[in-house]
């Protein structure tokens, strides 16, 4: 075998190969001879078909098979002798056959060189907070508010009050798609209509008509109206004012605390906000480091490897969209991969770099973590032992939460050899951005 390689631009490689013809045609013969006593042809009683027969009927078709194997099989062999690590297939051009031999041109991508940068001189900076009374506090009234009961009143409307409308805009005159209506509630202060809405409803009455003239901001979700002037006409129909609950036994039985009154139900509260603030300090540190990472080390990426990775990540959201609304209209549901090009080369990129970093440094994971994360993952479900035994029964599940565990491996590795400092914040700033 004859082999010759010429670097073309970034990772592209144009490996040419030459082999003898001979295993071909041999192989070719063999397949055949093989098939002979199961051919069916019209004129031939079934296992009597000449060889001569077979060979004009299917020679053509096996040589296309056969000689299609043997590239496959030899390029590898071929990109391994040269030294090379294909990422992804190669596109096969210039291909010949002759008797004597055959040769092509494989062109595909390579995996990079990486020189990682030293973990040691990182300075990442990771979030940090403690649950303060004043946290538990600011969660009951969060909770009370969930549970807000409306009662009718007869005076102007306030902020914070939820007013119900019958309304009509238009946009140079004439109407638009949901612009009008007569039972929407609207409440003053949530920021839920455009700016100025809830504003023009401070101190309005019930019956009484108000005229508005507002803008649709340039990003509003219908693009026909969009940064257009809207005239609104709107006439409140009922004015409602919220009642929080009262902090009693009914109100803690709700949240699943049957005894132990408000201390308990503080108690409860407190593990579980304590749970999802570890989830999210761990869910920010990975994305810090994951940034630090990508920041201190400039690697090429396969354009092979980016584009699977975005296709991936394409079909990932157009399941999630179907799984949120079975009804959607295909053509909605059509996420393109070019759309996630800049995601994808970021996973790609991590990818390679934390595979490096295992590699480098001998990063493992061990059967007890994997059952600790499966666990753990389990607890919320009616019957954690059922779902801890799904995730057992199935070596790619299982595969799916080892390559998670070493993930989270890794970072912690980074994170107890980089600079780490610690930023102090509080519960609410820290959770904020995860809502």
């Amino acid at each position: 075998m004859q082999v010759s390689v010429e670097a073309t631009q970034g990772l592209e490689k144009r490996m040419t190969v030459e082999l003898p013809a001979d295993n071909i045609e041999g192989e070719v013969k063999k397949r055949l001879k093989s098939m002979q006593p199961n051919v069916k042809l019209k004129g031939f009683r079934p296992g009597k078909v000449p060889m001569s027969v077979v060979e004009k009927q299917y020679s053509k078709q096996i040589r296309q098979e056969v000689t299609g194997n043997v590239i496959s099989s030899s390029f590898y062999e071929a990109a391994q002798s040269e030294n090379l690590k294909p990422a992804g297939m190669p596109k096969i051009e210039n291909q010949e056959s002759t008797d004597s031999n055959v040769k092509y041109t494989a062109v595909f991508e390579v995996y990079p060189e990486i020189n990682l940068a030293d973990v040691s001189e990182l300075k990442i900076e990771k979030e940090v907070a403690e649950i303060a009374e004043s946290d538990i506090d600011d969660m009951i009234e969060k909770l009370k508010k969930q549970r807000i009961e409306w009662k009718t009143v007869e005076r102007a409307a306030q902020n914070e009050d939820r007013v119900t409308c019958e309304y009509k805009g238009t946009v140079d005159g004439e109407g638009f798609a949901g612009g009008e209506g007569t039972d929407l509630p609207v409440v003053l202060g949530s920021k839920g209509m455009i700016d100025g809405f809830e504003d023009g409803l401070l101190g309005a009455t019930v019956g009484e008509t108000i005229e508005m003239d507002l803008k649709f901001p340039e990003n509003y979700q219908s693009a026909d109206v969009a940064g257009k002037d809207v005239h609104f006409t709107v006439t409140p129909k009922t004015i409602e004012e919220p009642t929080l609950p009262e902090i009693n036994d009914e109100f803690i039985k709700a949240f699943g605390v049957e005894e132990g009154g408000i201390d308990a139900f503080r108690a409860e509260l407190k593990n579980n906000m304590e749970r999802e603030l570890e989830k999210t300090v761990k869910n920010k540190a990975k994305t810090v480091v994951m940034d630090a990472l990508l920041a201190a080390n400039d690697i090429d990426l396969p354009n092979s490897m980016v584009e699977q990775e975005s296709a991936r990540v394409a079909q990932q959201m157009n399941d999630q969209m179907k799984q949120m609304n079975q009804n959607m209209p295909a053509e909605m549901q059509q996420f393109q991969a070019d759309q996630f090009k800049e995601q994808g080369a970021r996973r790609v990129a991590l990818g390679l770099l934390m595979s490096e970093l295992i590699s480098a440094n001998d990063i493992k994971v061990t059967a007890d973590k994997v059952r600790a994360e499966i666990e753990r993952m389990a607890a919320s479900y009616h019957d954690p032992k059922e779902v801890v035994s799904w995730y057992y029964q199935d070596k790619n599940r299982l595969a799916e939460v080892e390559s998670l565990v070493l993930e989270d491996e890794v970072v912690e590795w980074i994170l107890n050899t980089a600079q780490v400092t610690d930023n102090n914040t509080s519960f609410e700033e820290i959770m904020k951005d995860s809502r």
